[in-house]
């Protein structure tokens, strides 16, 4: 591999009530236990803990050939890439915001998630599911996992079409998930696959499996609880890899919150994909785009339109002085994530 200095781009139903019987056995006080839990991740996140909350990405140091967690000051994130824009080409997006409508801002949400004592952001979509009592959030590995300490993320939130009213980082009468447009879900099972889990680090090895679901419940505003598909859709998803001969063009989409970026605006950027060189290929690459730490995590679509597109990857790592982003091939292994999520009553490593 070159030896480049490498940064991860750590980028209504009607309800009847019946009465309750006693004795009727402990599924209403799971039910009871599950709100308890929602409600104890929704309060942690105050304003002053999201104003806490950083990008999780790594530097890459050509001298030791190891990824090194980058230092952020909460409130003042740093990370890789620069502004966006054209590159020459009016079909390349480089890191825009997007203002097309459609699904897409809807589904793509931020993530908040704590490891050890440190908060982080993120960025992630909802995805399609056949669950009936709970949905499936796509982010990536390193938003769920960390893989240097063997141990998954705690107080994992998602929030849906963050852009649309982003929350203010200060003092507020209502709670921080309140401010938003739809409000959060909160994670009861997070899943990663075993080559993410058993890298080491965040490597070559990691960097291939560089996904994970999160199976949120009932959630949101508005005082009553939804599933979040119900209230801003969810989006179709293919595990077969794409081609990485530049005929498959890509659009990618997160929560950059790094250098000009902010974390409060849905960017995009649209390119046609190839496969990364300086990891022999086994990872997607997008050319020119410039999206920042907080990305991490948001969704790569192809066949993308009107909001609504494919999932094929998520937004994983880039290069420092490369403007590109780069992702996992989407493959039987992530369908196997997948499908263990789909059952998943807790966090789980599949092997």
């Amino acid at each position: 591999m070159s030896r480049v200095r490498r940064v991860l781009t750590a980028l209504a139903l009607v309800v009847v009530s019946l009465p309750v019987l006693t004795g009727a056995g402990n599924g209403n006080s799971n039910a009871d236990a599950a709100r308890a839990e929602h409600q104890r991740i929704v309060d942690f996140w105050t304003h002053e803990r999201v104003a806490q909350a950083v990008p999780r990405d790594f530097v890459f140091d050509p001298g030791t050939g190891r990824y090194t967690p980058a230092h952020h000051r909460p409130g003042h994130p740093g990370g890789p890439g620069g502004p966006g824009g054209g590159d020459g080409d009016s079909t390349v997006v480089t890191g825009d915001p997007y203002n097309d409508g459609g699904t897409v801002d809807g589904t793509t949400g931020k993530v908040l998630f704590a490891m050890g004592s440190s908060y982080y952001v993120c960025s992630a979509s909802v995805i399609q599911d056949t669950n009936i009592n709970s949905s499936l959030i796509l982010t990536a590995g390193h938003c769920a996992y960390d893989e240097t300490n063997g141990a998954f993320a705690s107080n994992w939130t998602f929030i849906p079409d963050y852009d649309a009213a982003p929350a203010p980082l200060s003092t507020s009468s209502n709670s921080y998930c309140e401010d938003t447009a739809y409000g959060c879900w909160t994670a009861t099972a997070l899943v990663v696959h075993s080559g993410f889990a058993t890298a080491g680090g965040f490597n070559d090895q990691a960097v291939a499996h560089d996904w994970a679901f999160a199976v949120v419940g009932d959630g949101g505003n508005f005082g009553s609880d939804d599933l979040v598909e119900d209230l801003v859709g969810a989006q179709a998803y293919s595990f077969d890899a794409v081609s990485i001969d530049n005929s498959v063009t890509g659009h990618a989409f997160g929560y950059p919150a790094a250098q000009k970026y902010k974390g409060n605006d849905l960017i995009y950027c649209s390119n046609t994909i190839d496969g990364d060189p300086y990891n022999d290929n086994d990872t997607y690459r997008m050319n020119g785009c410039r999206m920042t730490g907080g990305s991490s995590g948001g969704p790569w679509f192809q066949n993308f339109g009107g909001g609504i597109g494919t999932l094929i990857s998520v937004n994983s790592y880039g290069y420092t002085g490369v403007h590109a982003m780069h992702g996992p091939f989407f493959n039987g292994n992530t369908e196997d994530t997948y499908n263990a999520a789909l059952g998943a009553t807790g966090n789980t490593t599949v092997p």
